[in-house]
């Protein structure tokens, strides 16, 4: 399996300063300063990215699940809204998945929804979050 890589640099104080996150070879880089991570400026936050990376995950998964089932997905798109709470932590994540997958029932489609929140690698390695939310649709 893969081994993945990322860096962050930080400059200045916790207030003043700035820093810049970058994903693998640079195919992402992005600034992020207190005001980013706390407030509502510009920029990006670790919290954005934990969110990016358990959607892509979940999206993934379910789709594998799905095709495990002998179905092919059209799509699997999920978004996710990350809770950063005083301490400063990480209280909840909230993911909200809608898939378009053609001959898949309700049911059936719950229950891999269920399989991929608890087992999805990303899933797993934030399990110490408190609440982790999924809402999932399928679409006409």
């Amino acid at each position: 399996m893969a081994i993945r890589k990322s860096t962050a640099t930080w400059n200045g104080t916790l207030k003043d300063g700035n820093g810049e996150m970058s994903i693998g070879a640079g195919t992402y880089k992005g600034p992020y300063t207190f005001a980013s991570r706390f407030e509502e400026e510009e920029g990006t936050n670790p919290e954005e990215l934990i969110g990016a990376a358990h959607a892509g995950c979940f999206s993934m998964f379910l789709s594998a699940l799905i095709s495990n089932n002998e179905l092919t997905p059209d799509k699997v798109e999920t978004s996710a809204t990350v809770h950063l709470e005083d301490g400063p932590t990480i209280t909840k994540i909230e993911l909200y998945c809608e898939a378009k997958v053609p001959g898949i029932n309700e049911e059936t489609f719950q229950e891999l929804v269920t399989q991929a929140k608890e087992n999805c690698p990303v899933s797993k390695a934030l399990a110490s979050v408190p609440e982790i939310i999924v809402t999932a649709s399928l679409e006409n």
